[in-house]
């Protein structure tokens, strides 16, 4: 038996998942978490065998909740969820010790075979993910990436610095390199272009 703490701030998607999961399977879903901070709560709770993740989550992002489970259980093993596959985020989330990748849109039996694989020390990364992350049409470095989706919530430049552990200069001269890359006047209309392109 597998036990799986699942964190997705889709409602609809994640309950499917913890009804269709168990079925699929020998997995036991101890915890729901709709946000980063409260994947990161129920992790270190429930120490699961393999935390489910979306990649994409209000508050703390899902790479943003990785990073604070590894610092806690270092040998925690993860499956992300994404939509976009970009070359940046799949590059920090393999740095950060993810182990598997996985389309939203896969089959909850797909799903549960990968969370299998995982739980027997192996790694998954879907072809359609991988092949979507080997196109890398970003300009952007990944840092500038972190502090445009930061801006992207509506963050001024200190609370940026205070989220990202960076001092204000730093951020500046980050998002400066952003506009000039992506053409922009202001921080906020850089960080709409990459969104729009699919960079963030």
């Amino acid at each position: 038996m597998t036990t799986v703490v699942l964190a997705d701030d889709e409602a609809l998607l994640r309950k499917a998942l913890a009804s269709l999961l168990p079925l699929e399977g020998d997995v036991t879903v101890l915890a729901e978490a709709h946000d980063g901070d409260t994947a990161i709560e129920a992790t270190l709770r429930h120490e699961p065998d393999v935390l489910v993740i979306d990649l994409e989550m209000p508050g703390v992002d899902g790479l943003g909740a990785v990073s604070a489970i590894r610092r806690v259980r270092p040998d925690q093993v993860i499956l992300m969820l994404t939509r976009h596959a970009r070359p940046g985020v799949l590059r920090k989330a393999l740095r950060l010790g993810v182990q598997g990748f996985v389309s939203k849109s896969a089959e909850p039996a797909h799903i549960t075979s990968v969370i299998g694989t995982l739980h027997a020390g192996k790694r998954w990364i879907d072809p359609d993910v991988s092949a979507l992350a080997v196109v890398d049409d970003c300009p952007l470095t990944d840092r500038e990436v972190d502090v445009l989706r930061v801006t992207g919530d509506g963050y001024s430049v200190a609370e940026i610095a205070r989220r990202l552990h960076l001092a204000e200069g730093t951020v500046r001269n980050y998002l400066s390199n952003a506009m000039q890359k992506t053409q922009t006047r202001t921080r906020h209309e850089a960080a709409r272009y990459a969104r729009e392109h699919d960079w963030l």
